[in-house]
């Protein structure tokens, strides 16, 4: 690879931090794995029992892949300050669909996944095709691509031959994620984005330090810019009419990924606090990433490609024992996400597909055996889709597989929008738009080739509402009684008449709300 060797002069030190965190990693998976019992809400959803700071922490952890640490800085060297937006949006958008419309209804009706939310408000077919969409995607690009793009980071730094972390990483991960479930899953990530956010915190200080201080970082201001004109390949500000709209949707509210760890809340007030605390970090970290990129140029002026920026950082800027803590936050950020995407598929798996097609009455136990072994066989197609990557990177086909996304977001994001605002969407309407969504985006990609990828998104997903309106008006509605309960109303804007004491003062999910949305949109305006 042209990818420029760190000097292998890891010392004793490094070494050791990095053993360390290893090692705890593995012993609070396992601790948390024996706490378990062995029933399906125990195992998928940790038993009810996480509190706010675990729901918003975990989101965070699951978040944020090594290949996006190293991506968004390397975007924010070339472009500035405006590579946060891809980070922030979710604060604006996606988060903020979660708690004022979703949530209450996957809570109020105990929902472990998110297809069963279709199934409720359309049927079967809509189920089994969110299912298969996400699955598809989750063990490509959730746990295939984060793999491999985790492994060429790990060659850049260290000189680890590839197959040896993939195969590393993602047994290690795998071991303490089917053992114990979301449990172990949360107990992790809690642990892993501590180590990230230090490692983040050690690099920013260490850059700005070397560029001159927090003066060097203001001084950049003068050039941040949110908002690009129209005909910017990157980021159009008309990406904000469609296509961030429907992917941060899909990302944050309909997806299993993330949303799984709220339906685990102790109670919906946990829950709520949770996603708000999860906005707080979400507005916070981008900040960390991007922070030392603004002022790199500085130090180094002419990179050639910008993702090997941190590389650099790491090299030049870190001294002994920093550097093992830097391994450790890039080894957890793709730890993270991939525990998070496992313990995903395997519930959607179970719930969406074991106990409705194939044991219509397995009991607990069994359940959470087929969870296992469903884990086992995710991870094996997950390393073999990583492998795949590995041998056919310079295909323009696995550019493809990673805007997977892109493909088939807006056909769910229309799905979920539709079934819970407008009571006449009905389920050949809700079909329509998530089955037509992938055919729809290879026109446009083969039509309008220049056009920027987001800007095509936003007119899929314009066209989807579209179709789905339409083919609803021409087929049967579902009668109103069986909507009770999953048709947006003022209802979910609040906790329910009986939570409300859990509400007064301070704890006041909306006076926190108000606060972070206050702050983003300053910086929305003021750099506008």
């Amino acid at each position: 690879s042209n990818c420029k060797r760190m000097n292998p002069t890891l010392t004793t030190l490094d070494a050791v931090i990095f053993g360390i965190y290893i090692l705890g990693v593995l012993l609070v998976g396992f601790y948390a794995s024996r706490k378990g019992r062995r029933t399906k809400r125990d195992y998928f959803l940790a038993g009810d029992k996480l509190p706010w700071w675990m729901i918003g922490g975990s989101i965070l952890a699951a978040n944020i892949s090594t290949h996006q640490i190293v991506g968004v800085m390397g975007v924010a060297y070339s472009r500035g300050f405006v590579a946060v937006v891809i980070e922030w949006g979710a604060v604006l958008i996606g988060f903020n669909a979660l708690l004022w419309i979703f949530l209450p209804f996957y809570l109020r009706n105990g929902f472990y996944t998110m297809p069963e939310f279709l199934q409720k408000r359309f049927g079967g077919a809509a189920r089994t095709t969110y299912s298969l969409l996400v699955l598809l995607t989750y063990i490509f690009v959730e746990i295939g691509a984060v793999l491999f793009l985790g492994a060429i980071s790990l060659h850049g730094l260290l000189g680890i031959s590839m197959m040896t972390s993939i195969l590393t990483i993602a047994i290690f991960t795998g071991i303490y994620t089917i053992a114990g479930g979301l449990r172990a899953v949360v107990w992790t990530e809690m642990l892993q984005i501590c180590v990230l956010v230090l490692g983040m915190v050690t690099l920013s200080f260490a850059t700005i330090n070397a560029a001159g201080g927090i003066s060097a970082l203001m001084k950049t201001s003068k050039d941040w810019e949110i908002f690009l004109p129209a005909s910017d390949p990157d980021f159009p500000w008309t990406q904000y009419l469609g296509g961030i709209l429907c992917i941060s949707i899909f990302y944050c509210a309909t997806n299993q990924f993330i949303v799984q760890r709220t339906l685990a809340a102790r109670n919906e007030w946990h829950a709520r606090i949770g996603v708000i605390f999860a906005q707080y970090l979400k507005f916070l970290i981008p900040i960390l990433i991007i922070a030392p990129a603004l002022v790199a140029p500085k130090l180094f002026p002419n990179l050639e490609k910008p993702d090997l920026l941190f590389v650099n950082l790491v090299e030049h800027l870190l001294p002994s024992g920093l550097v093992g803590l830097i391994m450790a936050a890039l080894v957890s950020a793709v730890m993270s996400h991939l525990s998070g995407a496992i313990n995903s598929s395997t519930t959607i798996l179970t719930m969406d597909v074991y106990l409705p097609y194939i044991r219509k009455h397995a009991t607990e136990t069994q359940s959470v055996r087929f969870g296992r072994r469903a884990g086992m066989a995710i991870i094996i197609l997950g390393i073999l889709s990583s492998v795949l990557l590995m041998y056919n990177s310079d295909k323009p086909v696995f550019l493809y597989m990673l805007n997977a996304y892109g493909l088939f977001t807006p056909g769910i994001a229309t799905m979920f929008l539709m079934g819970i605002f407008w009571k006449r969407t009905t389920h050949a309407g809700a079909l329509a738009a998530g089955i037509l969504t992938i055919p729809m985006s290879f026109v446009m990609e083969f039509l309008f080739p220049q056009m920027p990828f987001l800007n095509r998104t936003g007119i899929v997903f314009w066209s989807c509402m579209a179709l789905c309106i339409v083919v609803s008006l021409l087929t049967k509605p579902k009668p109103e009684a069986e909507l009770k309960e999953l048709i947006w109303n003022k209802e979910s804007l609040s906790l329910l008449p009986g939570q409300r004491e859990q509400q007064r003062g301070l704890r006041n999910p909306f006076i926190w709300w108000a606060i972070i949305t206050v702050i983003v949109l300053y910086f929305y305006i003021r750099y506008a």
